[in-house]
């Protein structure tokens, strides 16, 4: 007897160890099994998370995410469920899988919302809408989610090591926020579409003023003004540019713009840009 159950332990041994060490090839054949095709019940839910991290180690996310998220199947309520669905959500991101990373790390934090990791789950969920921004023609409601999961993370985890790390984001997805409103801005100057133009540059200076764009769509806002012989707004726009990015080209090319033409770059009239600049001039910028 003693030899039968030296066996089964060697039997075992061997199977653990094909396991962890990693077989080369795919996934089992159907769901809920291993390497090898040995049902994922054989091991411990400590095993299958090993085998996860070698899968991450070895460039293989989406391997690792099965194996994280089987842990969550077989062994729902323990503390390796636990630590293996934050593991889960990094490995689909990872592999660029963003809907299942976002899916993962939504339920850590409605499963888990008072553990070290939620920051961490909450800052993966931001990621899963900020990393698919980059071109400026995407879908800007990405922007938008991204911007909001960010600004969750900054309030909600203000201590945490990825509240910097968000507040920086934040500031960048904001700037791209403005880039594509001066983006379709520009589109309508070149064809001159003032009136839309400009309604495009105004929302960069109202509402996002504290991104890079703010003193390009001051200057455009000169060039749609004087086109449409609007030269209040042009000269107070251009008056906003000399008194806040005097050391632009922007400014130097709206002076060039409005002096070729005679004109002041002062505060002229009272329009929504006058408004701005007196505001402004008392150190309360919109």
């Amino acid at each position: 007897m003693a030899g039968v159950g030296s066996r089964k332990a060697l039997i075992g041994a061997v199977l653990i160890t094909a396991f962890l060490a990693g077989c080369n090839g795919t996934l089992g054949e159907r769901e809920g099994f291993g390497p090898g095709g040995v049902p994922m019940e054989n091991f411990t839910a400590e095993q299958i998370f090993e085998r996860g991290e070698y899968e991450l180690n070895r460039g293989k996310p989406d391997r690792a995410a099965y194996f994280f998220s089987e842990i969550e199947r077989l062994y729902p309520y323990s503390d390796w469920a636990k630590r293996a669905l934050i593991m889960q959500a990094y490995a689909y991101h990872q592999d660029r899988d963003y809907d299942n990373s976002r899916g993962s790390a939504q339920r850590y934090i409605d499963f888990y919302p008072a553990e070290d990791d939620a920051a961490y789950a909450q800052y993966l969920l931001a990621l899963s809408y900020y990393d698919q921004i980059e071109e400026v023609g995407r879908d800007q409601g990405l922007t938008f989610q991204a911007l909001q999961a960010l600004r969750t993370v900054i309030e909600r985890y203000p201590d945490s090591e990825y509240a910097r790390s968000s507040i920086l984001k934040f500031d960048l997805a904001f700037d791209h926020l403005a880039a594509k409103e001066m983006e379709i801005g520009r589109y309508y100057l070149r064809r001159q579409h003032y009136g839309a133009a400009i309604n495009r540059f105004r929302v960069v200076v109202e509402d996002f003023q504290t991104t890079t764009h703010t003193a390009e769509a001051l200057h455009r806002l000169v060039e749609a003004y004087l086109s449409l012989g609007l030269t209040d707004e042009a000269q107070t726009a251009g008056a906003i540019l000399g008194y806040n990015y005097q050391s632009t080209d922007w400014y130097q090319d709206s002076y060039k713009l409005l002096t070729g033409r005679g004109l002041e770059l002062k505060a002229a009239g009272d329009n929504w840009l006058a408004q701005i600049y007196r505001q402004m001039v008392k150190g309360k910028w919109l």
